[in-house]
């Protein structure tokens, strides 16, 4: 599929995108102010304070969810650098898989979120004895920034890089 969205010619980038050659920065940055305000946004979720490991857990479990190939390649290398094995990252996609209750509960929240859009009052008392609260909300909105993500991906068709 072509992009609806093209994204900017090399020559159009700003410093970051030149540093980050992605097709997602370089078709968002067609829209500069809110793309300047959405990498403000993202780039506190992939600062936060979620280990980098739950972090990517719950965006590979939310793009297997939302079928977005983009998030699922981007992250896959993360995910990597997080920590996560091969298996663990094949894994993610299998709901029969086993984890460690740790792993399982991030993975709880993203199919909870996925599912019902809220999360089950067992997986919130969960979270509350794992996470305090500033984790509780970043892990929350991470996984709704990544459905939100990767609705925009999917209908800008946006491609995923050589």
């Amino acid at each position: 599929m072509r992009p609806r969205v093209r994204p900017l010619p090399p020559d159009e980038w700003d410093d970051f995108t030149k540093a980050n050659p992605y097709n997602v920065f370089a078709t968002l940055a067609r829209h500069p102010g809110l793309y300047r305000a959405w990498l403000r946004f993202g780039g506190a979720l992939l600062d936060g304070a979620l280990p980098a490991r739950d972090r990517e857990l719950a965006i590979l479990r939310t793009a297997h969810h939302c079928h977005s190939a983009y998030e699922w390649a981007q992250h896959v290398r993360m995910a990597r650098q997080a920590g996560l094995t091969d298996q663990e990252i094949d894994s993610v996609r299998r709901p029969d898989a086993l984890w460690p209750v740790e792993d399982l509960l991030v993975l709880q929240v993203a199919d909870d979120l996925h599912y019902a859009g809220d999360l089950t009052d067992a997986t919130w008392a969960a979270l509350c004895d794992r996470y305090d609260e500033p984790a509780r909300i970043e892990l929350v909105m991470l996984v709704a920034h990544y459905r939100m993500l990767a609705l925009v991906l999917r209908t800008f068709r946006v491609q995923i890089e050589e």
